[in-house]
């Protein structure tokens, strides 16, 4: 894990001195929810569960791995989605670094990414799999990004330059 974490710092130091980084440059965080809880037996709680499931004990797990990763980060904004496993993912980081999370609409993007024009400093969003691919295109990115329905380890690093295209970097945690 700390290898981990020194190898974001040294990604994020090299892709923003490589850039030529102004002031303006900000870093965003893109990751997905943690692994979710299975759907319970119980027919009264299997619906609420099928709608907007908790986190597993091990996406519980992954969020404090996520706290730990980026808690050196310069992290000062974040943004969740409505749903429950997002929250949850980033309770840990905004706990740490006493950060409220901003909700935001998970079907909506717009309003977040016009939210992301007037905020400085570092942020990190918690998004879906659904989601994350067109967020990170209303960002400026042009790779296309897939997500598989298993795949809740990608760390989306986008470098956003003051000018020019933005950087993505995607790392496992």
């Amino acid at each position: 894990m700390k290898s981990v974490r020194v190898l974001v710092r040294i990604l994020i130091a090299l892709t923003i001195a490589a850039s030529n980084a102004a002031a303006a440059d900000r870093v965003i965080f893109i990751v997905r929810h943690a692994e979710r809880a299975p759907a319970s037996d119980a027919a009264a709680s299997k619906r609420m569960m099928a709608d907007d499931p908790p986190l597993s004990a091990g996406g519980q797990q992954r969020a404090v791995r996520l706290a730990g990763l980026l808690a050196e980060s310069g992290i000062q904004h974040i943004y969740t989605t409505e749903f429950l496993r997002a929250r949850q993912t980033a309770a840990p980081l905004a706990d740490k670094l006493n950060v409220k999370p901003v909700m935001s609409a998970a079907k909506d993007p717009d309003p977040l990414i016009a939210q992301l024009r007037h905020v400085k400093g570092n942020v990190l969003i918690v998004g879906h799999a659904n989601t994350i691919p067109d967020l990170l295109k209303k960002l400026g990115v042009k790779s296309d990004v897939k997500i598989g329905e298993s795949d809740y380890g990608d760390l989306f690093i986008v470098v956003l330059r003051s000018t020019g295209q933005p950087t993505l970097v995607k790392l496992r945690f």
